[in-house]
């Protein structure tokens, strides 16, 4: 069951001045089970069948693609070394010659992001404090508040208590929905070039499948 409302998430106010085209969706559903569905698989078949070697190597200059390999860069990260998410999925159907099915959440994250370009993550509920944001890090801050070292002004996302992501990087231990997981909370993050429309799309393609009827 998806919940009503795709709601926006806060961002810090200095984080905002440096970059006021970063913005976050988020999306609240119930998973209908952990198993990958018939419908998810059949759909990551027929993006196999889509998803070429030649789209693969252009895919990059596509203008959601390329609006986050500008974004890596303004950040400080090298999209050729740390990919976006989309190219990181090509490369996975790449290396495995397709897109395989590992769980119902991962399908559709993958599903969802392969469609629409945008990055698209997800939290376990009860593990999260209050709506998500993205804020800087602090000098002397662990992810998640007891994990490994942060560099200071890092990119977070986090709820009102503490650090829960890097952005485009690790996710806390705690965060990350396992197999008890009752509640997801499904993020769109967007940036310049990303229409909301986008992110949206990807978040009701992701919800959907999550929520789905085994």
């Amino acid at each position: 069951m998806t919940e009503p409302g795709l709601n926006p998430g806060w961002i810090d106010e200095e984080l905002r001045a440096e970059f006021p085209n970063v913005y976050l969706r988020q999306l609240t559903v119930t998973p209908g089970g952990r198993r990958s569905t018939p419908a998810g698989r059949e759909h990551l078949r027929r993006l196999s069948d889509r998803f070429t070697g030649g789209r693969a190597v252009n895919m990059r200059q596509e203008p959601i693609p390329w609006a986050y390999r500008v974004f890596f860069r303004q950040i400080g990260i090298d999209p050729d070394e740390s990919r976006t998410p989309i190219e990181e999925a090509a490369l996975e159907r790449m290396k495995a010659g397709g897109f395989l099915p590992r769980n119902r959440l991962h399908d559709a994250l993958v599903i969802a992001i392969v469609e629409t370009g945008v990055a698209v993550m997800a939290f376990d509920r009860q593990q999260v404090d209050g709506p998500l944001g993205l804020r800087l890090a602090e000098a002397g801050e662990r992810l998640g508040g007891a994990g490994r070292p942060l560099s200071a002004r890092q990119i977070l996302l986090a709820d009102r208590v503490r650090s829960l992501a890097v952005l485009f990087g690790d996710v806390h231990e705690a965060a990350q929905p396992g197999p008890r997981t009752e509640r997801v909370v499904l993020v769109g993050v967007g940036v310049r070039g990303v229409p909301e429309v986008s992110v949206e799309e990807a978040l009701w393609t992701a919800s959907e499948l999550v929520a789905e009827d085994a």
